[in-house]
Protein backbone atom coordinates (compact mmCIF):
# COMPACT_ATOMS: atom_id res chain seq x y z
CA UNK A 1 0.00 0.00 0.00
CA UNK A 2 1.12 4.10 -0.70
CA UNK A 3 0.51 6.24 1.92
CA UNK A 4 0.79 10.41 1.40
CA UNK A 5 1.30 13.28 4.16
CA UNK A 6 1.71 16.37 2.73
CA UNK A 7 4.12 19.01 4.37
CA UNK A 8 4.41 23.18 4.88
CA UNK A 9 7.44 24.02 4.10
CA UNK A 10 8.92 27.76 3.41
CA UNK A 11 9.49 26.55 -0.38
CA UNK A 12 5.69 25.36 -0.65
CA UNK A 13 4.30 21.94 -0.69
CA UNK A 14 6.18 18.87 -0.41
CA UNK A 15 4.58 15.21 -0.52
CA UNK A 16 6.12 12.66 1.48
CA UNK A 17 5.05 8.66 0.29
CA UNK A 18 5.64 5.45 2.39
CA UNK A 19 5.25 1.94 1.57
CA UNK A 20 4.15 1.83 5.47
CA UNK A 21 7.65 0.90 6.13
CA UNK A 22 10.17 3.32 5.12
CA UNK A 23 10.28 6.89 3.13
CA UNK A 24 10.08 5.93 -0.58
CA UNK A 25 9.17 9.69 -1.82
CA UNK A 26 9.61 13.53 -0.92
CA UNK A 27 9.03 15.64 -3.70
CA UNK A 28 7.55 19.80 -3.85
CA UNK A 29 4.63 19.61 -5.86
CA UNK A 30 4.53 19.81 -9.43
CA UNK A 31 8.45 19.02 -9.27
CA UNK A 32 9.87 17.19 -12.09
CA UNK A 33 9.92 13.31 -11.74
CA UNK A 34 7.40 14.13 -9.19
CA UNK A 35 6.04 10.13 -7.83
CA UNK A 36 8.04 7.99 -10.53
CA UNK A 37 8.35 4.87 -9.26
CA UNK A 38 5.53 5.26 -7.16
CA UNK A 39 3.15 2.71 -7.98
CA UNK A 40 -0.90 2.59 -6.82
CA UNK A 41 -3.30 5.80 -5.22
CA UNK A 42 -2.32 6.80 -2.01
CA UNK A 43 -3.80 6.87 1.13
CA UNK A 44 -3.52 9.80 2.91
CA UNK A 45 -2.24 9.36 6.30
CA UNK A 46 -0.86 11.79 8.80
CA UNK A 47 -0.69 9.44 11.51
CA UNK A 48 1.99 6.50 9.95
CA UNK A 49 4.73 7.03 12.12
CA UNK A 50 7.37 6.70 9.29
CA UNK A 51 5.63 9.72 7.68
CA UNK A 52 5.35 11.20 11.32
CA UNK A 53 9.04 10.68 11.51
CA UNK A 54 9.62 12.60 7.96
CA UNK A 55 7.59 15.54 9.36
CA UNK A 56 9.88 16.03 12.45
CA UNK A 57 12.84 15.44 10.08
CA UNK A 58 11.98 18.49 7.93
CA UNK A 59 10.59 20.30 11.02
CA UNK A 60 14.34 20.19 12.58
CA UNK A 61 15.60 20.84 8.73
CA UNK A 62 13.69 24.37 8.47
CA UNK A 63 14.28 25.31 11.94
CA UNK A 64 18.29 25.03 11.00
CA UNK A 65 19.08 22.01 12.78
CA UNK A 66 21.25 19.40 10.99
CA UNK A 67 19.03 16.34 10.83
CA UNK A 68 20.95 13.73 9.54
CA UNK A 69 18.98 11.03 6.82
CA UNK A 70 20.37 8.00 8.51
CA UNK A 71 17.47 9.15 11.17
CA UNK A 72 14.70 7.90 8.52
CA UNK A 73 14.80 4.58 6.95
CA UNK A 74 14.77 5.33 2.96
CA UNK A 75 13.70 3.33 0.07
CA UNK A 76 14.34 5.14 -3.00
CA UNK A 77 13.37 2.90 -6.29
CA UNK A 78 16.22 3.17 -8.93
CA UNK A 79 18.35 0.79 -11.10
CA UNK A 80 21.51 -0.05 -9.21
CA UNK A 81 23.79 2.95 -10.99
CA UNK A 82 21.08 5.65 -9.31
CA UNK A 83 21.62 3.82 -6.18
CA UNK A 84 25.10 4.71 -5.98
CA UNK A 85 24.84 8.06 -6.89
CA UNK A 86 21.81 8.48 -3.82
CA UNK A 87 24.70 6.77 -1.77
CA UNK A 88 27.49 9.24 -2.74
CA UNK A 89 24.91 12.56 -2.08
CA UNK A 90 23.91 10.98 1.14
CA UNK A 91 27.65 11.79 2.14
CA UNK A 92 27.87 15.02 0.76
CA UNK A 93 28.09 16.92 4.63
CA UNK A 94 25.29 19.80 5.22
CA UNK A 95 25.95 22.57 3.99
CA UNK A 96 29.09 21.23 1.53
CA UNK A 97 28.53 20.74 -1.66
CA UNK A 98 30.00 18.50 -5.02
CA UNK A 99 30.63 18.58 -8.42
CA UNK A 100 28.92 16.30 -10.74
CA UNK A 101 32.42 15.32 -12.07
CA UNK A 102 33.62 14.60 -8.50
CA UNK A 103 30.50 11.90 -8.27
CA UNK A 104 31.47 10.50 -11.49
CA UNK A 105 34.98 9.93 -10.80
CA UNK A 106 33.90 7.80 -7.55
CA UNK A 107 31.37 6.04 -8.93
CA UNK A 108 33.98 5.28 -11.81
CA UNK A 109 36.88 4.17 -9.37
CA UNK A 110 34.42 2.00 -7.31
CA UNK A 111 33.02 -0.11 -10.34
CA UNK A 112 36.79 0.20 -11.69
CA UNK A 113 36.29 2.23 -14.76
CA UNK A 114 38.58 5.07 -16.16
CA UNK A 115 35.63 7.54 -16.49
CA UNK A 116 32.40 7.86 -16.00
CA UNK A 117 29.93 10.06 -17.23
CA UNK A 118 28.82 13.51 -15.73
CA UNK A 119 26.03 13.83 -17.87
CA UNK A 120 24.84 9.88 -16.31
CA UNK A 121 25.17 11.10 -12.52
CA UNK A 122 23.24 13.99 -13.40
CA UNK A 123 20.24 11.81 -14.59
CA UNK A 124 20.69 9.84 -11.27
CA UNK A 125 20.90 12.97 -9.47
CA UNK A 126 17.75 14.42 -11.04
CA UNK A 127 15.80 11.31 -10.34
CA UNK A 128 16.46 11.67 -6.93
CA UNK A 129 12.60 10.42 -5.33
CA UNK A 130 13.52 11.65 -1.75
CA UNK A 131 14.39 15.35 -2.17
CA UNK A 132 15.90 17.47 0.85
CA UNK A 133 17.06 13.99 2.68
CA UNK A 134 18.96 12.56 0.11
CA UNK A 135 20.77 16.21 -0.78
CA UNK A 136 20.26 16.41 -4.68
CA UNK A 137 20.66 20.12 -4.16
CA UNK A 138 24.36 20.21 -2.54
CA UNK A 139 25.54 19.23 -6.35
CA UNK A 140 26.61 21.88 -8.11
CA UNK A 141 28.36 22.25 -11.43
CA UNK A 142 32.20 21.95 -12.54
CA UNK A 143 32.17 26.08 -12.24
CA UNK A 144 30.21 25.67 -8.92
CA UNK A 145 27.09 26.79 -11.04
CA UNK A 146 23.86 26.18 -9.91
CA UNK A 147 22.35 23.38 -12.23
CA UNK A 148 19.82 20.83 -12.41
CA UNK A 149 17.01 20.66 -9.97
CA UNK A 150 13.71 19.33 -9.91
CA UNK A 151 12.67 21.21 -7.78
CA UNK A 152 13.58 24.67 -9.72
CA UNK A 153 17.13 26.67 -9.03
CA UNK A 154 15.55 29.30 -6.97
CA UNK A 155 14.65 26.39 -4.09
CA UNK A 156 18.55 25.03 -4.76
CA UNK A 157 19.88 28.26 -4.05
CA UNK A 158 17.79 28.80 -0.83
CA UNK A 159 18.37 25.38 0.02
CA UNK A 160 22.34 25.63 -0.15
CA UNK A 161 22.11 29.17 1.68
CA UNK A 162 19.65 28.11 4.75
CA UNK A 163 22.32 25.02 5.30
CA UNK A 164 25.45 27.75 5.08
CA UNK A 165 23.35 30.48 7.09
CA UNK A 166 20.92 29.04 8.86
CA UNK A 167 16.95 29.96 8.52
CA UNK A 168 15.78 32.52 6.14
CA UNK A 169 12.40 33.82 5.18
CA UNK A 170 11.24 33.27 1.44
Amino acid sequence: MLYQSVYDSPLGKLVAFSDGQALTGLWFEGQKYYGAGLEGDPVISDQLPVLMQAVSWLDRYFAGAKPQPEELLLDPRGSSFRQAVWKILLGIPYGETMTYGAIASLIARDRGLERMSSRAVGGAVGHNPISIVIPCHRVIGWDGSLTGFGGGLSRKAWLLEHERNGYQAV
